[in-house]
């Protein structure tokens, strides 16, 4: 496969790095709005202006978007979608359906495919919850994030005027894991389940307070949270704060018998190094299904849930049954 990366921040070397490890598939391009000449890629692959992509048509056989979910997404996926198979990780989970509307009416036009909101979540732990609903009828779905550094919520305080740099650790809070680990079905509120701890780099003469208001009542990120804002130097953040760690848990609990009579719990979870780099991975990896898929003349948009497992491993039919069944 073909692919090219749009966007060269956390997320766009997280792909470069993981397109290495595909034996079956090519980086061609990097495309940033930035200027060309002053991107240097690790891997030694060409840098093009992202305005030139138009002129890749027929080239390239997906475009791999790695911009935040907050503005970058939401024009961006639409708008290439009309010339490109494109794979995005759009994670504001509110606007997902509004999403796929504008990327499915796009694609369609183009008689292309897309996937959107493919990342660890959205994403894998999607599947996770739909296979556990599926199996355990009668139960309750939980998840859980973090401790770790949420991407999109530290570029959403980041684009908030007089703020340097800034991230935002998900924490869980350890009562209400506990609560659902055991069984009980706990009615949880979003407040009751995690804590948000922002740290923020304000410009000189930024004014604080604003920030932080701004932050606390910023709807679909902090409103619903227990959330708190700590200003600190650019140096700290340097120190303290440079590695970008996340995971988090998908649980479902449920009984089955004719009177409900035995406990199962379900729990996925992930503990994660690298946020960006393991999202990276799991786009490439559906990125070899979307060209499969679209090889076989579908179009339009797809999510996490439209993708048959066989499509994203490089290994055939065959060897899946031989090895993996």
């Amino acid at each position: 496969m073909k692919l090219a990366i749009y966007g060269y921040g956390n997320l766009g070397r997280g792909v470069e790095a993981a397109i290495r490890q595909n034996p079956d598939m090519e980086l061609v391009g990097i495309f940033t709005r930035r200027d060309p000449a002053a991107v240097v890629s690790k891997t030694g692959a060409k840098v093009f202006a992202a305005d030139t992509i138009s002129e890749c048509k027929g080239e390239i056989d997906a475009v791999i978007l790695c911009g935040g979910s907050a503005t970058d997404l939401p024009e961006l996926t639409p708008k290439l979608a009309k010339d490109f198979c494109v794979i995005d990780s759009f994670d504001t989970h509110a606007n997902i359906p509004a999403h796929f509307a504008a990327v499915d009416a796009a694609a369609k036009a183009g008689r292309k495919l897309s996937l959107i909101s493919c990342g660890w979540d959205p994403g894998m732990f999607s599947l996770n919850r739909l296979y556990a609903s599926a199996v355990l009828p009668n139960g309750r779905d939980y998840t859980f994030w973090g401790r770790g550094v949420s991407q999109g919520h530290s570029d959403a305080i980041r684009r908030i005027p007089g703020v340097l740099d800034a991230r935002q650790y998900t924490v869980p809070i350890p009562e209400a894991l506990e609560a659902v680990r055991s069984g009980a079905q706990p009615e949880l509120t979003t407040r009751q389940k995690h804590l948000r701890e922002c740290y923020v780099v304000a410009k000189p003469d930024a004014d604080r307070a604003a920030i932080e208001t701004a932050i606390k009542t910023m709807p679909n990120y902090f409103a619903d949270y227990d959330t708190t804002v700590t200003f600190i130097s650019e140096q700290e953040m340097k120190e303290q704060h440079s590695a970008l760690p996340h995971g988090g848990f998908v649980i479902r609990t449920g009984t089955t018998g004719l009177h409900g009579e035995h406990t199962h719990r379900i729990e996925y979870s992930l503990a994660l190094d690298s946020n960006p780099e393991f999202t990276a991975c799991v786009l490439v990896a559906f990125a070899r299904a979307l060209g499969r898929m679209a090889a076989r003349g579908q179009t339009g948009c797809l999510t996490v849930f439209d993708v048959a497992p066989a499509d994203l491993s490089p290994l055939s039919r065959e060897q899946l049954r031989s090895t993996m069944l």
